[in-house]
């Protein structure tokens, strides 16, 4: 495996900001663009994970990376919570909820996964290499 210097390299935060990407080109359609609380929810969600994989990755130690990416799982979970808000409105359809849906249930799993690696993993994070 090859070894990550920079967060931008994690595919979970590559996912989390195409995810990002997608969600605000979504607030910005139809009736959607004008729920402004919404819109400032769920573009501070999206946000949160991917800043939370970075800000984890950053720490240097895989407990505190551990405790950011659990961070990240939540506000993915809440980005999922939000379509189906988005859906209620009526700004999207169930259909295209659904297909966000899918991709946001993939990051989050992954996110999952990762975490998983992360403490069976017997590399503790750069702050503790010698």
């Amino acid at each position: 495996m090859a070894t990550i210097s920079k967060f931008e390299d994690l595919i979970i935060w590559q996912l989390a900001e195409q995810q990002e990407k997608e969600i605000y080109q979504l607030t910005k359609i139809g009736t959607f663009s004008k729920d402004f609380e919404l819109i400032n929810q769920i573009h501070r969600s999206t946000g949160s994970v991917m800043d939370n994989i970075a800000e984890g990755f950053g720490r240097g130690g895989n407990r505190e990376f551990i405790n950011f990416l659990s961070i990240a799982r939540g506000s993915n979970d809440e980005v999922r919570s939000q379509l189906y808000r988005a859906k209620n409105r009526e700004h999207i359809s169930d259909e295209l909820r659904v297909e966000y849906c899918l991709r946001n249930n993939n990051l989050g799993g992954k996110i999952s996964n990762f975490i998983d690696y992360l403490n069976q993993c017997d590399i503790k994070g750069q702050k503790f290499r010698k």
